[in-house]
């Protein structure tokens, strides 16, 4: 994918790191400020479990908030240091200097979807220096849709396998993305894990 600010690492991850990474966001996410279902505008549940690290995204405002206002209220769980190590080495692989403030786990299963949208929620200086997301998919794959500037640009299609990661900043950072399709099944069953886990790294 030869787009400027772009950056596509297929497996990426080794094994035993997609392993540890696994296992300890399922024990996150067992917390009281675990996985929960976000509830959107016009109160339609989202088809994925989200868990914000850092600041929580609230669904309801599209702001970010410092506890989990839309749901229970409350505190949000820090990011691992060491999630954002990884996160961060992976931005510099793509050419970025990035440390993450801000996680958000979303948990899909066989029949989850995210539509096109983008991720312009952080703060302003945040948007205008064009700091990076840093995507890690752990689990099944997963039909990730990328377009352009503007929703009815065209799309191109990836398919995110376990360990894959995938960076966008700088003048793509708001760029439309989504997932169409879960292939469920597809998990290496080492991680012991049903479904995917998108992990992706912001600076708010």
């Amino acid at each position: 994918m030869n787009i400027p600010g772009v950056a596509y690492l297929p497996r990426y991850l080794t094994l035993d790191r997609q392993r540890a990474l696994a296992a300890e966001a399922l024990e996150l996410g067992a917390t009281e400020s675990g996985f929960y279902t976000p509830i959107v505008r016009g109160g339609k549940p989202m088809s994925v479990r989200m868990m914000c690290l850092g600041k929580q995204w609230n669904a309801l405002t599209y702001r970010y908030d410092d506890t989990r206002t839309d749901i229970d209220g409350r505190p949000v769980l820090a990011v691992p240091a060491k999630w954002a190590a990884v996160a961060g080495e992976i931005a510099g692989a793509a050419g970025f200097d990035f440390t993450p403030d801000v996680c958000i786990v979303n948990w899909y299963r066989a029949g989850s979807r995210m539509g096109l949208h983008q991720d312009k929620d952080e703060s302003a200086e945040s948007i205008a220096a064009g700091a990076p997301v840093v995507s890690i998919s752990l689990g099944d794959t997963g039909r990730f849709l990328f377009g352009g500037l503007r929703r009815r640009d065209p799309v191109e299609t990836l398919m995110l396998e376990s360990g894959d990661a995938f960076v966008f900043g700088g003048p793509a950072r708001l760029r439309y993305h989504g997932v169409s399709r879960i292939l469920a099944g597809t998990a290496p069953p080492e991680l012991g894990l049903e479904g995917r886990l998108n992990l992706t790294f912001r600076k708010y």
